[in-house]
C-alpha cells in the first residue's frame, strides 16, 4: 500500500494557507496502520542497539507505544507542563508565536541509555530538538529519530544535524 496516499490532506488548518496531513485515515485501517508500525520498526531496527523509545505528546505516543511493545523495549512519554504525575525535568521550547514547556520524568532515563525517539511528523526540528535537549540532560544518548512523515521543505533534518534521522514517507 503507498502510505502517502492513505493520508489525507486538510487545506487551510488550523490556519490558512497550511496544508495539514492527517494521520487518522491511516490510523483507522487497520492494514495501514500495521503496516506504517512495520515500516518504522525496520527503521528502528537499522538502528542497533537501544534501550529505550520516548514518544512525544501526543501522536509519538500512537506510533512509540506500539514499537516499543513489538520490539521488547520500554516506552517514556515527554509531555507538556502539568501533565506528569511525579518529578519531572522540564525545558521551554519556542513555538510560532510564544513558548511553551516539555517534561519528563527526572527518573525517566539512566545516564547511558541509548533512546531512539519517535514521532508521527518531522516538520521544523524545533520540538524534537527540545526532546533532545530534554533526553541529554537525564545523560541518555540518542541512538536515533524515526518519523513516520517528514515535511523536507521545512529542512527539520538541518536543525537536527549530528543525529540519525529517518522517516517513512517524505513530502
Amino acid at each position: 500500500m503507498d502510505l502517502k496516499e492513505a493520508l489525507r490532506h486538510v487545506p487551510d488548518f488550523p490556519k490558512k494557507g497550511i496544508d495539514f496531513i492527517d494521520i487518522t485515515t491511516v490510523l483507522q485501517d487497520a492494514d495501514a496502520l500495521q503496516q506504517s508500525v512495520d515500516e518504522m520498526k525496520k527503521l528502528v531496527e537499522r538502528l542497533g542497539d537501544f534501550d529505550l523509545i520516548i514518544g512525544p505528546e501526543s501522536r509519538g505516543f500512537i506510533f512509540g507505544a506500539p514499537l516499543a511493545y513489538a520490539m521488547h523495549k520500554g516506552f517514556v512519554p515527554i509531555r507538556k507542563r502539568g501533565k506528569l504525575p511525579y518529578k519531572t525535568v522540564s525545558i521551554e521550547y519556542q513555538l510560532e508565536y510564544g513558548t511553551d514547556i516539555l517534561e519528563i520524568h527526572e527518573d525517566a532515563i539512566k545516564p547511558g541509555q541509548r533512546i531512539v525517539i519517535v514521532d508521527d511528523l518531522l516538520a521544523t526540528g524545533g520540538t524534537t530538538e527540545s526532546n533532545i535537549k530534554l533526553i541529554e540532560k537525564l545523560g541518555g544518548e540518542v541512538a536515533g529519530l524515526v518519523f513516520f512523515i517528514e515535511l523536507g521543505f521545512l529542512n527539520g533534518r538541518e536543525r537536527l544535524k549530528g543525529y540519525d534521522v529517518t522517516s517513512v514517507v517524505q513530502f
